[in-house]
């Protein structure tokens, strides 16, 4: 079965993982905080949305948006190699996958619309996840993805 009747195991650099999805968190929320404006749409905070969705702590809305974007990039170093490109496209491409989790799951379980109710703004949404992705991919990059690797005896 398999490769030879090996088991395989995924290498996960952790430290590299909280890093990439840090620096990513932070990119995608200047992008929100900075960039939106710039394109015409309110500043878009997630930090803030989670609060309110939370009970209104803003501290444990930050705490929260940092958690899931480094969760996610969990989910980059697993899955990352699977896209093609160079480590920040497979990132963007990742970052596709959180976007469509947001606006179709996470959106609605904070009581907001699909898409967040309007074309603008779930561009602008989609502008921060692909900024976010590319961030973790380009942090993370080639040498540390995870890869299969042949299990020890």
């Amino acid at each position: 079965m398999g490769l030879n009747n090996r088991e395989i195991t995924m290498n996960i650099k952790i430290g590299q993982v909280v890093v990439a999805g840090t620096i990513g968190t932070a990119a995608m929320t200047a992008v929100g905080l900075w960039i939106a404006p710039m394109m015409g749409l309110p500043p878009m905070n997630p930090a803030v949305m989670l609060a309110g969705a939370m009970g209104g702590s803003l501290a444990l809305g930050w705490l929260a948006h940092f958690m899931i974007g480094n969760t996610l990039a969990v989910g980059y170093a697993l899955f990352g190699s699977r896209f093609p490109g160079p480590g920040f496209v497979r990132g963007a491409l990742f970052g596709i996958i959180p976007f469509f989790m947001a606006q179709l799951l996470v959106m609605p379980m904070m009581g907001m619309p699909l898409f967040s109710g309007s074309a603008a703004m779930a561009m602008g949404s989609l502008v921060g996840h692909l900024v976010y992705g590319g961030f973790v991919g380009g942090v993370y990059g080639e040498a540390g993805e995870a890869q299969a690797v042949p299990a020890t005896a």
